[in-house]
């Protein structure tokens, strides 16, 4: 009988041991994520389980090209995922499909063409952002609810960048950011 529970206080106590590692890594880390809807093709699809880093943006802050998870300011309940296009104090301007951003270098034109080949993007739009503010676009222009809706997104809505596509296994791999040209 001491030896059946001696096995059941060491199980206990590697269980315990696994809470404390697990529990503040999945809570403070890193997120899982489940991509829902079409906003985001052809880069991710419905159904991609994506893992979100929830640290870097602690210590540094978001870059355009960035793909985010975070509170949309119309809905609190939900999660969207999109791209960083327009950068804090910077003008973002849509107009006859192209994407343009007024910052200290002047307006200069996105050239998104590595990551949305023939992609225009549709619905002017004209916005100012503030000292805490991010432009988000989903890759799919024409299916996606983004900035263009419902306006800027506050730092402090951000959880975090789309750091790993874990599903379907077939596409396994870690998300970087593109690098634009002007």
């Amino acid at each position: 009988m001491k030896a059946f529970f001696s096995y059941i206080w060491e199980i206990l106590k590697i269980v315990v041991i696994a809470l404390i590692i697990v529990v503040p890594i999945r809570y403070f880390v890193f997120q899982p994520f489940f991509v829902r809807g079409e906003s985001m093709e052809p880069n991710f699809q419905d159904g991609n389980y994506l893992i979100i880093d929830e640290i870097s943006y602690r210590i540094q802050y978001p870059e355009r090209g960035d793909v985010i998870v975070f509170i949309p300011p119309n809905d609190s309940s939900q999660k969207y995922i999109k791209r960083i296009i327009g950068l804090p104090n910077e003008t973002v301007e849509i107009k006859n499909g192209k994407v343009k951003v007024l910052n200290e270098n002047g307006w200069q034109s996105l050239d998104e063409s590595k990551y949305l080949p023939g992609v225009l993007t549709n619905k002017e739009d004209v916005l100012k952002l503030g000292t805490d503010e991010y432009y988000v676009l989903g890759d799919n222009r024409s299916s996606s609810a983004d900035s263009r809706v419902f306006g800027a997104v506050a730092r402090k809505n951000i959880i975090g960048k789309v750091a790993f596509r874990i599903l379907p296994i077939n596409e396994v791999s870690a998300f970087t950011s593109p690098e634009y040209t002007y």
